[in-house]
């Protein structure tokens, strides 16, 4: 069984949307966040079912999406429309959490327009991934 990943959150990924999961979800959301940490700890698994895929893998570094719910909410991840943009570097077996948001944060009709925008934007390191 492969080693459990180490994961970051980013600051950029705090002081945005993080917070207002924080403020809305109160308890909930820390159960919330220790539950997407324990997935993305074990990406590899996580990556076998319906709440994350991949999408873009460049220089060794994925880029995945996920889905999540918050804890004792009656939603499923999918419906949710709760997510997380991660970047995972399998060869250090690290996972950098650059956003979580709530579809209705990114307001328009294009929301992955809109994350890889923010993604661009806040990380120039990924704007390979994101175009």
């Amino acid at each position: 069984m492969p080693e459990n990943n180490f994961v970051e959150i980013r600051a950029f990924a705090g002081k945005h949307y993080i917070d207002s999961f924080t403020k809305k979800h109160k308890s909930h959301w820390d159960v919330t966040l220790k539950a997407i940490v324990g997935q993305l700890e074990r990406i590899e698994a996580f990556l076998l079912t319906d709440k994350a895929e991949i999408i873009s893998d460049v220089g060794g570094v994925k880029l995945i999406k996920t889905k999540f719910k918050i804890a004792a909410s009656m939603e499923s991840a999918k419906t949710s429309g709760n997510r997380c943009i991660v970047a995972w570097y399998s060869d250090k077996r690290k996972v950098s959490i650059l956003l979580v948001y709530s579809k209705t944060d990114l307001s328009g009709q294009n929301e992955t327009d809109k994350w890889k925008k923010i993604i661009r934007d806040n990380y120039p390191e990924y704007e390979g991934h994101c175009k």
